[in-house]
């Protein structure tokens, strides 16, 4: 299973509207979905999105440390706050590209250790971040492996990592494949996705468009 780029982060919050608006303002986001579960939010259908799900609060930010995007124009980097301890940290991005995933960070009780596990689920091998933070990369986006325990929250605030692969055959077959350990999966209207667990208890989805895809 090798996966293509990150598709989304998905979130569990307690006012969608509001985060959501507030990417808007900062990010240029628009809504390209929304189900009574969740706001699916981004610059672009085929670009890093953020998944909102409505959930009762306070959440606990748990292994999730920030997500890090690539906001076009802007002329230096920005740390925000959007509630329910969500941390965007914002970079120079290309003008002419729309908004987009940089990167994740995560705590990891064993930084070395979870980044092989994220090798082993397809992600690629990536020289260290600023202080020597081990990554693992796939396509334009990074995971950042940040050294501490993420813990157990009752409350989590981030609900799991969703990444693109090229085929619904890709992701049909993922139960067959060991090292993914148990796999659930889920066949949606536009998409089939296989959920597994990685590294600290973080789940990841991998998530293939049928031909019905039309997201805006």
């Amino acid at each position: 299973m090798r996966p293509t780029r990150l598709d989304h982060v998905a979130l569990w919050v307690t006012d969608p509207d509001g985060i959501a608006g507030r990417t808007h303002d900062l990010l240029g986001f628009h809504e390209i979905e929304r189900s009574d579960a969740f706001i699916l939010v981004g610059a672009d259908a085929r670009s890093g999105k953020l998944t909102l799900f409505t959930a009762d609060g306070p959440r606990t930010a748990g292994a999730l440390v920030e997500i890090g995007l690539r906001a076009p124009g802007l002329a230096e980097q920005e740390v925000v706050e959007l509630g329910d301890e969500l941390r965007l940290r914002l970079t120079a991005g290309d003008p002419a590209e729309p908004a987009d995933i940089d990167h994740v960070a995560l705590l990891a009780s064993n930084p070395r250790s979870a980044r092989q596990r994220w090798l082993e689920l397809g992600f690629e091998l990536a020289p260290p971040a600023a202080g020597g933070v081990l990554r693992a990369r796939v396509g334009p986006t990074f995971v950042e492996l940040r050294p501490g325990a993420p813990g157990s929250p009752a409350r989590p605030l981030l609900n799991h990592l969703g990444v693109l692969v090229e085929s619904v055959e890709e992701v049909e077959r993922a139960g067959s494949r060991p090292e993914l350990g148990e796999v659930e999966l889920v066949d949606a209207e536009n998409t089939v996705a296989a959920f597994v667990t990685g590294p600290d208890g973080v789940r990841l989805e991998y998530v293939a468009h049928k031909p019905t895809f039309s997201l805006r």
